[in-house]
Formats: structure tokens, sequence, C-alpha cells
């Protein structure tokens, strides 16, 4: 009865989905119909009702491992813990699916029931840009992937959950990457809005950049997320592997974090129009292309749910309707669109616009090395790219992004001139001089990560300077954002150049008492003892490590074997330090007793995620900062408009 109350729910907010796109045409077309009008907002409220209740009934069916429900038996067990129960909920194609567009309802009914910054034909384009994207999804849901089907006879037992999805990561990982995916279709619609209403505007920017902010943020917490799970979940040491998969993640928040700079003069300076909404529809394009990738079964992954050609059939078709029908729309209206304010070569927003270009040009290199390969193979021939590609040509772009990215946030809005900060451009090249001589006399390391190190540094003196000579207690929100988010950036780039520097690693074979060196540590393998947990067995050795004479830390890495399904995985053991992290795998064993222990020894890779945590902070304060100001915006105008009120005679 659960799973049909699921479905019928699901049909319904479907059927809301179309009558908020209709009522919001309509409503366009004929303002004068107050009844159409005023019901746009309630229909699409009431659809993330109907989306919220589908996917709650969902998480209850797999909380209960009701084995009726074929989605549950495929993808649950009676003895997984409940937190992977529930988990597994969305750690699959249908539910992962529902969550995305039940996310997406409760974007647009948020939409309905805060914004009114907007003029209102606007928001009615908005919200029915949002129901047809919205209606597309449902359609794909119960058309392809219906999440609620039930077995003719239920299972006894689940099919269990992929080993390597069972982990707190899920819980984080997907939920924060679909909120962000999902805040771009919201970018999406309000520049599509904006399109068919010519309403191009700093209002209409201030109130598109805290949902650009807000998924963002989600963005960059997803990525990180993902990041550290596959760090320490898949046993190999490495933090990014350029996978097609993730880069299907890391596209949009390229696009998104392009987009975000440019919202933001265009809501503070009245220019970059055309390139705010040019950039509205690629972040979307992008979200929509990673879920094509992901989805359609062109991939084998541990991210791809779906193998069904036929599904990414129906996906590659919305994908054509959305973004076909979007740059076809911005072909015929953005030369209606007025330019904007201009301003200098020497100033803050063409320092935004190079790294804007910057930034679409590594999305470019990333876009082409992830697609290369698919289109190659469709010809019957196997190329492979990898890091060497990525690394190496997209640097070309990044290190000139990455100077500007430091030396843009001292520059004035409209005009300046490169001499009056010529005193902190100084104190910049002191500093990256320094970590250049000191890193290349002491340590030896290669270009890049040289590079990394340097501008690192650079950049982290130079996301301080725009507070200098300042009151700190009157300094606004949305500047200790950028503040927080660009030295997130330079710790980022710092974890990074440093693991790719400095890691040392060791694969030895050790009988119990015997000991190895790693970097800084002695490390001594002291025992090998069978352990159970509730879906699994496994075999858990005992490592000591210490650095000098210090004290010892215990790391218990395992060789895991699960039931449910059948397969084996490897558990990793860390032990973090203040400058970095000691990562231990055990392998298998050897005929004469030893086994075989693989360590690594990264120095300071925790920045990496200190940095991606940093920068999603840095968000989220400029994000507070900018609700609060729009806060106070209408405050004063409700206490004007008050007033005026009160002067007109009775």
């Amino acid at each position: 009865m659960m799973a049909e109350l699921g479905l019928a729910a699901l049909w319904l907010a479907a059927a809301l989905a179309i009558l908020q796109l209709v009522t919001g045409i309509w409503s366009m077309r004929a303002p004068e119909l107050v009844a159409i009008t005023g019901a746009v907002r309630p229909v699409t409220i009431l659809q993330a009702v109907f989306a919220a209740l589908s996917f709650t009934v969902l998480l209850y069916l797999f909380a209960v491992t009701d084995l009726s429900v074929e989605l549950v038996a495929a993808n649950s067990h009676t003895a997984k813990p409940l937190l992977y129960k529930i988990t597994g909920a969305w750690g699959n194609h249908e539910g992962s699916m529902l969550l995305w567009v039940t996310v997406m309802a409760l974007s647009g009914a948020l939409i309905a029931g805060v914004e009114y910054r907007l003029p209102e034909r606007t928001m009615q384009a908005v919200l029915a840009c949002q129901g047809f994207v919205a209606a597309g999804f449902y359609a794909f849901l119960l058309f392809s992937s219906n999440p609620f089907a039930r077995l003719p006879q239920p299972l006894a037992e689940g099919n269990g959950l992929n080993p390597l999805l069972q982990d707190v990561g899920l819980a984080l990982h997907p939920p924060t990457l679909y909120i962000g995916y999902v805040g771009l279709s919201v970018a999406f619609s309000f520049a599509v809005g904006a399109l068919v209403t010519r309403q191009v505007t700093p209002d209409f920017a201030r109130a598109m950049r805290p949902w650009v902010l807000g998924a963002w943020v989600f963005l960059t917490l997803g990525i990180t997320a993902g990041s550290y799970w596959a760090y320490y979940e898949l046993g190999w040491g490495g933090w990014w592997f350029w996978d097609p998969v993730e880069n299907a993640s890391l596209m949009p928040w390229l696009a998104a974090t392009a987009l975000l700079h440019s919202v933001s003069v265009l809501a503070a300076r009245d220019a970059l129009r055309t390139w705010t909404l040019m950039l509205g529809v690629l972040a979307f394009s992008m979200s929509m292309l990673g879920t094509f990738l992901v989805r359609s079964g062109i991939l084998t992954s541990v991210h791809a749910f779906a193998v069904d050609p036929q599904r990414g059939t129906f996906i590659l078709i919305l994908l054509a309707i959305y973004i076909g029908g979007a740059l076809l729309l911005f072909a015929l209206r953005a030369g209606a669109v007025a330019e904007g304010e201009r301003f200098s070569v020497a100033s803050r927003e063409s320092a935004l616009v190079v790294n804007n270009v910057l930034l679409t040009a590594i999305l470019g290199i990333v876009l082409l090395g992830t697609l290369y390969p698919l289109l190659a193979e469709a010809f019957g021939e196997r190329v492979s790219v990898g890091p060497p590609y990525f690394n190496l040509v997209g640097a070309i772009f990044a290190l000139p992004m990455l100077a500007v990215l430091a030396i843009g946030p001292l520059l004035r809005w409209r005009r300046d001139s490169l001499q009056r900060i010529s005193r902190p451009l100084i104190v910049l090249a002191a500093v990256g001089g320094a970590a250049l001589v000191l890193t290349a006399v002491l340590f030896g390391v290669g270009f890049l990560p040289l590079a990394g190190l340097v501008l690192a540094a650079v950049l982290a003196v130079a996301s301080v300077m725009p507070l200098s000579g300042r009151n700190l207690r009157r300094v606004p929100l949305a500047v200790w954002g950028m503040v927080a988010a660009h030295l997130g950036v330079a710790a980022a780039l710092f974890g990074m150049a440093s693991e790719s520097a400095f890691t040392s690693e060791r694969l030895v074979a050790l009988a119990p008492g015997q000991a190895t060196q790693v970097g800084p540590w002695q490390v001594r393998f002291a025992a090998v003892q069978p352990v159970a947990g509730p879906n699994w067995t496994a075999l858990e050795a005992r490592l000591e490590a210490r650095i000098g004479t210090g004290a010892p830390v215990v790391l218990t890495p395992q060789a895991r074997s699960f039931w449910a399904p059948a397969q084996q995985t490897t558990e990793a053991a860390l032990a973090t330090s203040w400058n970095g992290q000691l990562y231990a795998v055990m392998g298998g064993a050897a005929d004469d007793g030893r086994w075989q222990i693989r360590l690594w020894w990264k120095p300071f890779v925790t920045f990496i995620w200190y940095g991606g945590g940093l920068i999603a902070l840095g968000g989220a304060l400029s994000l507070a900062g900018r609700v609060a100001d729009d806060l106070k915006r209408r405050r004063v105008r409700a206490r004007g408009a008050r007033r005026r009120a009160q002067m007109v005679p009775a």
C-alpha cells in the first residue's frame, strides 16, 4: 500500500508540474486573469508537497526493507545497518533520480514562497521554466525508471547494496551534489525567464545571486566530500583521478564559479548582462550532461547506476530539448538585451572577466578530455585520456587564472590603475620570490608542484589584503566570504601541490613483529586478527606507527568480505597529524606467513579538504551577507512606503 501511495504522489506531482507550466505561460499572456495569475505560486508549492511525500515514502520502504518493491529488493538487505538502508534509497538509479526531482520541486516551492523581488511577469516565466524542466524528469521517472514497481513475489532477502557505497559518504556526497545540480536549474530558469521578458537588470541579478551562491556552496561541499570518500574508500591513496564521472561534477562547478562572479558584477555594477545569461544556461547544461553520462550506461563506474540505453536516450532527448531550446532562445533574444555599464581594462570587472574566460577555457579542456574517448570508442578506437593531459593542459589556463585571482580583489570597481596597487604587488612578488627560492633550493620539486606551492603562498597573502586598513568589525559578511573562499583556494592548492611533490610510498611484505619506514614514520606490523560486522567479516591488521620516540599510533586496515552482495573490499586506515596523513592498506598473505602492506606518507594532503570546506564556508558567509543586505533593503523600502502613505492627506 505504501508503494502505491508513493507512486500516486509522484503522478500528482507530475500533473502539478504540467499545471505549473501551463498557468505560468497563461499568466504571462493574460495577466488580467487574476485567478490564473494567482494560482502559479500555490501550484508550485503543492507540487513540492507531493514530490516530498513520494520521496518520504521511498525512504520508509528502504528503512523497513520492503522486499516486495523491486528497487528495495535489488539494493538493500535485511542485515544492513539502518543508516545504509536509508542512504541506499538514493544509492541507485531510480532513487537518486527521485531525490533529484524532489530537490527541484522543493527549490521551486522556495522560489514561489519567498521570492518577490522580480517583476511578476518575470517570476511567472521562471516558475513556468521550472515546471517545464521538472515535468521532463517526472516523465523520465514514471515511464522509464519507476522507483515503486512491485515484484510478482517478494524476495526472502534482498540483493544488498554495493559495499563501496556502504559508507557515511553516501549520506553526504550525493545529496549535497544534487542540491548543487538542482540549484543550477534555478539559475537556468532565472536566465530563461529574463530572456523571455527581456528584464536583465541589477535587481534581477540580486534575486538570482543567492540561488547561484547556494548551488555553488553545495556543489563545493559535494565535490569535496566525494573526493575524500574516494580517497579513503577505494584504497589507492588518490584524491582525484580525472574519472569521467568526477569530471561530470567538476564541469558544473567551473561554470557555476564563473556564473557566480558574473552575476555579482551584474548585481553590483550593471555589467556583463549577456555573459551572465549565457553562463546560466551553460552551468545547467553541464549538470544535464553529467546526468546523461552517469545515467546513460556509456560509462562503467561505481557512480554509473543505469545500464539501460533507453534511459540514456530519454535523457539525451531531455538534454536536447532543454539546452537546445535555451540556446535558441538566447540566440534570438540576446541581441535585444542592453549592453550595460562599461568599465576600463584596469578594474575589478576586467579581472573577473579574465578569470571567467580562463574558467571557461578549463571547462572546455575538461569537456574535451571527457568526451573524446567516448567519441573515439563509438568509431571503434580505444583512446585513454588521463592525468598527463588534464594536469598539463589545464595548468596552461589555471596558473594565470590563479595569478589574476590574487590581484583582482585589490582593484577598484569601474576604473583603477596598477600604479595605485604597486605596493601590494611588490609585497606579493616578494612573497612569491621567497617561496620560489625556498621550495626550489630545499626540495627540488617538479614544475607544476613548484608553481602550485608558489601561487598558494601568493594567494594566501593576497586573500587577506582586502582587510588591510579596515575596521574588522565593520567589514561586510560578503567581504569575509570572499576572503575565506580565496584563502580556501590557497589552502587546497597548497595541499594538492604538497601531496604531488612530497608523497612517499612503500610496498612491503611483513611478518608479525617486523617493521618498515615510510617518510618520518616507523611502522611495526603487530598482528592479524579476524573481526566481523553486521554484514561482513574481515581480516584486520594491527600496525603501530610512530615518529622518532613519540607515542605510537595504532592503524587497523582491513580486508573485508561482504556476503550481500558477495564482494571483497579493502578498508584503508589513516593516521592524521597537523602536517599530513599516514595511509595504510592491507593486502594478501604470502606463503611464508608475511602480509602485503602498502603505506603512503602524504604531507599536508588534508589541506585539500580543509581548503574545500573553507571555500564552501566563504560562499555561505557571502550568502548570509547578501540575504541580510536584501532584508535590510526591503525594510528600508517598507519604511519609506509607510512614510509616504502617512504624508498623503485623508
